[in-house]
C-alpha cells in the first residue's frame, strides 16, 4: 500500500448526517488529552496514561499528520480515526509485502453507544476506497473487546487470524478491497 501520506492531504472535510471528519486543529488538544488519559478509552489499548504526562507530551496541534481524522459533532471533538500503514514487523498481514492500511479509532466515553464510531469509520472507509481503489484495509482489536468486535463485523471486516500481542488475544481482520460505487 502507498502510505496515507502520499494522498492529497488533508482531504476536504468529510461530512455525514451527524459528524464532520477533518484534520486536527489546535482547539482539539483538550480532546486528545482526554482520549489518551481516559481509563475507559485505554481499557483495550494498553491503559490510560497519566494526565500530567499526556499534557506535557501533547503538541499544540495533536494528530496533525496524514491519515489522522478528528471526529467532530456539533463543533466539538468526540474522537479520532486513523488509517496508517501496518508495521511489517507486527503479526497480521494479508499481503506478503505488508504495509496494509490499518483502521484505528478512539472515541470519548460520552460518545459511545450512539453509532458515531460506525458512522465515522464507514465514512473514512468510503473515502479510502475512493482514494485507493482496490486496496484492502485491516483492523486489529483485542478479542475481549465486544464493542470493537461488533463494529468490525458491521463494517464488513472478516477474521483472518487471532494471535497473542501486548499480553492479550488479538483479533485480526480484513475488509476486502473494493472499488468506489459509480
Amino acid at each position: 500500500m502507498t502510505a496515507p501520506g502520499t494522498f492529497a492531504w488533508p482531504p476536504v472535510p468529510i461530512s455525514t448526517d451527524r459528524l464532520v471528519l477533518r484534520e486536527s486543529e489546535a482547539r482539539d488538544r483538550a480532546g486528545f488529552v482526554e482520549l489518551f488519559s481516559s481509563p475507559e478509552v485505554g481499557a483495550y489499548v494498553g491503559g490510560a496514561r497519566p494526565r500530567d504526562d499526556v499534557e506535557r507530551a501533547m503538541p499544540e496541534v495533536p494528530g496533525r499528520r496524514p491519515g489522522c481524522f478528528v471526529v467532530e459533532r456539533d463543533g466539538t471533538m468526540i474522537g479520532m480515526i486513523t488509517l496508517d500503514p501496518r508495521d511489517a514487523e507486527r503479526r497480521g498481514h494479508v499481503r506478503p509485502e505488508a504495509g496494509e492500511a490499518e483502521l484505528g479509532y478512539l472515541f470519548l466515553p460520552e460518545a459511545w453507544g450512539h453509532g458515531y464510531a460506525f458512522e465515522a469509520c464507514a465514512a473514512v472507509l468510503d473515502w479510502f476506497t475512493g482514494a485507493r481503489p482496490g486496496e484492502p484495509v485491516v483492523l486489529t482489536t483485542q478479542s475481549a473487546n465486544d464493542r470493537a468486535m461488533r463494529l468490525a463485523a458491521k463494517l464488513g471486516f472478516t477474521e483472518v487470524e487471532r494471535f497473542e500481542e501486548y499480553g492479550a488475544e488479538q483479533w485480526f481482520g480484513v475488509r476486502p478491497s473494493t472499488t468506489p460505487a459509480a
